[in-house]
């Protein structure tokens, strides 16, 4: 996590020099366009006070400007004068956009290729008083000239504060996450830790879940300790009545009967077992709940029998009386509820004491 806000802050903060750059040099470009053409505008002014020919202008112009390019067009578009060419190797120049704008407004700029010179130009133009006009160009080049000398000292400042941006991403980011970090470090002290005001829903969600996997627990361990008793008791009645049986102390009869509460003991381990199952499958959300009619009493008579032998053990007498019930019902279910009710009565019943149980349709409903 912490090197992929590191990586984003950086990335995010190289975007945003390079874009600060290109703006930046698109601002310097227009900024010095406008310079640029603001100091032809100057020089050509102060010539258009000094010469009214050709002839003035070479004695006139001195040091100006050195990259400063100098042209008299006649009214009809022929070059008359130009510092740099030949007049008779020129072409009409009326046709030029600053001459045009020159003509009809007194002045005019533009910029664009020179096929004289061939490269970018800036051009001026005024119009002199004897109708003729003084025209001013300066390469339009010079401005990454300018540029490329304070390169070295922009990319400088650039790689200057990008490596402040990493050092400062760093620590932003240990200041977002470390929080998080304290949280996952004390679990067990969620309400002492300080944190985002965003993550509460999301620590409350974590304390509740702590909650219930304690709580889980501790059921799981009260289960553990339930089922060991459970399944202790048809065992220790299976036992008793096979001991009875192999030393010959029961009778023939007698004999059937333990074989039947041996058989209904041992359906009561499978009963456990598959409680166990059961456990195991809600745990899994695969439980699947079937109900079918099932008759109350008959399955509270079942467990009393089966726990017949446990209730002598503790000095109780338990019996069961009533008629024929039937509900909607899981049958599985019904007989753990109705065994589990029997077992604790008996274990947590006095000496001599009784446990009855009754099942008896009540109003229509059983």
């Amino acid at each position: 996590m912490k090197k992929k806000i590191n990586k984003y802050l950086l990335v995010t903060a190289a975007l945003t020099l390079t874009a600060t750059l290109l703006i930046s040099v698109v601002i310097f470009h227009h900024m010095y366009q406008e310079q640029v053409i603001n100091d032809m505008k100057i020089y050509a002014n102060l010539l258009r006070g000094l010469v009214s020919s050709g002839e003035e202008m070479k004695r006139s112009y001195t040091d100006y400007n050195k990259e400063l390019r100098i042209t008299v067009i006649s009214q009809d578009g022929e070059v008359i004068y130009d510092d740099e060419v030949e007049n008779q190797d020129l072409e009409n120049h009326g046709n030029r956009p600053e001459i045009e704008q020159a003509e009809t407004y007194g002045s005019g700029y533009a910029i664009r290729h020179s096929d004289t010179v061939n490269q970018d130009m800036y051009y001026y133009a005024v119009q002199l008083d004897n109708g003729q006009i003084l025209r001013v160009s300066q390469p339009a080049n010079s401005i990454w000239k300018v540029f490329y000398t304070t390169l070295q000292g922009i990319l400088l400042i650039a790689v200057v504060i990008f490596l402040g941006c990493m050092v400062l991403s760093r620590y932003i980011t240990a200041s977002l996450v470390r929080p998080i970090e304290n949280l996952a470090s004390h679990m067990d002290q969620i309400e002492r830790t300080e944190t985002y005001e965003e993550l509460v829903p999301f620590i409350t969600t974590i304390r509740q879940q702590h909650l219930d996997i304690l709580k889980n627990a501790q059921m799981r361990q009260e289960f553990t300790a339930n089922v060991s008793h459970e399944l202790k008791t048809p065992l220790t009645s299976i036992s008793g009545y096979a001991e009875l049986i192999e030393t010959g102390l029961a009778g023939e009869g007698e004999t059937r009967r333990f074989a039947r509460e041996i058989s209904r003991n041992a359906k009561r381990l499978l009963t456990l077992i598959n409680d166990i199952i059961k456990l195991s499958e809600l745990d899994s959300d695969q439980v699947e709940m079937t109900y079918t009619e099932v008759d109350l009493y008959e399955i509270s008579r079942s467990c009393v029998e089966m726990l017949q032998l446990n209730a002598k053990n503790h000095g109780i007498h338990i019996s069961c009386s009533g008629s024929r019930s039937v509900i909607q019902a899981n049958r599985q279910m019904l007989e753990e509820l109705v065994y589990n009710l029997c077992d604790n009565a008996i274990r947590y019943n006095r000496l001599g004491g009784k446990v009855e149980v009754s099942v008896r349709p009540r109003q229509g409903v059983t």
